[in-house]
């Protein structure tokens, strides 16, 4: 495709934090961004040049958004796949499309396609009923989780079951069709974020090494501790994702390392992703402005990192310390705007560069 000129507006479906970054980076390139959420005085749209505030299945909500922008993007993965759908159909582009959200939307799917392009994961099963559950579990074994196949994210929507009886009623505490992970013995949690343009083009970061509190992400450092065959491990993976799903965008795959510095995918976002917000302050070119480059068909910019990185999660209460976070010269402070500091909500983060 041509490259969109400056000036062109760029369409975002969700109006979270990740739309908020994105935005400012857009905007940094040049761009106007048009948010569309089902969420009223949302973060994203108060840094936005325009909003539309409509349900993800209102169709004539969406092909009004469709003929004010000239590429549509996401920035949560759970937006209804037929969404993006009606979005082509009434003449849109949208990039990544619609068949990454739909597979990355169900656990089972995701596992699925990973298997096809021989990337290892975890034992898996699609549980549907407790007998289901029972029989996956005597072949699988435990530890295992059993999680929900839609919409679970940040730890919600999992049942650990460290022993059988753990097992019993699991089903219907779910309450929703689900998937059987076998646990795997890792070292660490690592993720890959990398980048494909129209043109086919890819490029990735370095890994970044994660550490979750509650299910939710807490810290990520950089370098991660993980030799170069590793690194070319999680960097080839990405690829073949990217390229199978002719994918357009920022995409992230979460793995966990073995102590031989094997991989196992955990689960992929196609979006930009929490472990990647160091890219702000610390690579060449953060990855909201890869995305925003990316899918209006401008080159990819280089993805070298500047410094080693320490990236801490604002979470709940913890944007209460802006003050003192704010007078101290070492932290990069970024607040999302969001209106209530609830238990378990991002709320922010703080980026730490130490120069070698």
């Amino acid at each position: 495709m041509s490259p969109l000129a400056p000036g062109s507006t760029i369409g975002v479906l969700g109006g979270g934090q990740l739309g908020r970054m994105l935005s400012i980076a857009a905007a940094q390139l040049g761009f106007d961004v048009c948010i569309f959420t089902d969420e009223p005085d949302s973060p994203a749209a108060r840094v936005s040049a325009k909003t539309i505030v409509a349900s993800y299945q209102d169709h004539a909500a969406l092909a009004d958004f469709a003929r004010r922008v000239q590429v549509v993007t996401t920035e949560f993965e759970n937006v209804p796949a037929d969404a993006a759908q009606a979005l082509i159909a009434a003449g849109a582009r949208v990039a990544p499309n619609p068949r990454a959200l739909a597979i990355a939307q169900d656990r089972f799917d995701e596992k699925s396609f990973f298997n096809t392009l021989g990337i290892a994961t975890p034992s898996f099963a699609a549980i549907d009923s407790q007998a289901a559950l029972d029989e996956a579990l005597a072949r699988i074994g435990a530890p295992a989780i059993l999680k929900t196949r839609r919409l679970g994210y940040d730890g919600r929507g999992q049942i650990r079951i460290m022993h059988a009886e753990d097992a019993r009623g699991a089903y219907q505490k779910l309450g929703a069709p689900g998937i059987l992970e076998g646990f795997c013995a890792f070292t660490r949690e690592i993720s890959i974020i990398a980048a494909r343009g129209y043109d086919g083009a890819v490029s990735a970061y370095d890994l970044c090494e994660n550490e979750h509190a509650s299910g939710i992400l807490s810290r990520t450092v950089l370098p991660a501790k993980a030799g170069a065959d590793t690194e070319t491990r999680a960097r080839e993976a990405a690829r073949r994702v990217l390229e199978a799903l002719d994918y357009v965008g920022v995409l992230t795959i979460e793995f966990f390392m073995l102590p031989d510095g094997g991989l196992v995918a955990n689960e992929m976002a196609p979006r930009v992703h929490n472990s990647g917000h160091w890219t702000i302050e610390g690579a060449h070119t953060s990855q909201f402005a890869q995305h925003i480059r990316a899918i209006t068909g401008w080159p990819l910019g280089p993805t070298t990192r500047v410094a080693d990185i320490e990236m801490l999660n604002l979470i709940g209460e913890d944007a209460n310390a802006w003050a003192r976070l704010a007078a101290d010269p070492s932290a990069h402070l970024h607040l999302y705007g969001k209106r209530d500091a609830r238990a378990g909500r991002k709320m922010g983060h703080v980026t730490r560069l130490t120069y070698r």
